[in-house]
């Protein structure tokens, strides 16, 4: 099964490929979609949609973990993450990929059984599970990974 994993924004959208087969886990790619603080809004969206629609075009996912809006103390940062997961939630309904919205806490459980790990051992899975030599690079694609892997490990 081929897996997408999104960590949306609107600077910066994560993503990740992600290949489950009898069990055994690979990461196919992963990297972010960046838009410029100069273009409208507008703009900004059109550019998440097209380049996530290109992305699904190349790498045809069967299923999809986007992280869920999660307002902590900036809502005008969660506003700008619900317009950026709109344009996404589009994208994929646009070439019907199923997907699981997944909170922070539980992507952590998943991964490492306790829903309040901190990054450095949500990495530390990652890199395990996976067999990976570093992190991947940037926060956002890493973000990202760990979301695929999240859903990978409840599809065992």
């Amino acid at each position: 099964m081929r897996i997408l994993g999104i960590d949306p924004g609107l600077a910066t959208t994560g993503f990740a490929i992600l290949d489950l087969h009898a069990g055994q886990k690979k990461l196919i790619t992963c990297g972010v979609i960046r838009t410029s603080p100069k273009l409208r809004l507008s703009e900004r969206l059109l550019e998440i949609e097209k380049d996530m629609k290109a992305i699904i075009q190349q790498y045809k996912p069967e299923t999809c973990s986007i992280e869920q809006l999660f307002f902590s103390k900036n809502v005008t940062t969660g506003i700008a993450v619900s317009h950026a997961r709109g344009a996404l939630l589009m994208a994929l309904e646009t070439f019907k990929v199923p997907f699981s919205e997944v909170s922070p806490s539980a992507m952590k459980r998943a991964l490492t059984g306790d829903g309040r790990a901190d990054k450095k051992m949500i990495q530390k899975m990652v890199t395990l599970e996976l067999g990976l030599k570093e992190v991947p690079k940037p926060d956002d694609a890493a973000d990202a990974v760990s979301l695929a892997l999240s859903l990978a490990c409840t599809l065992r």
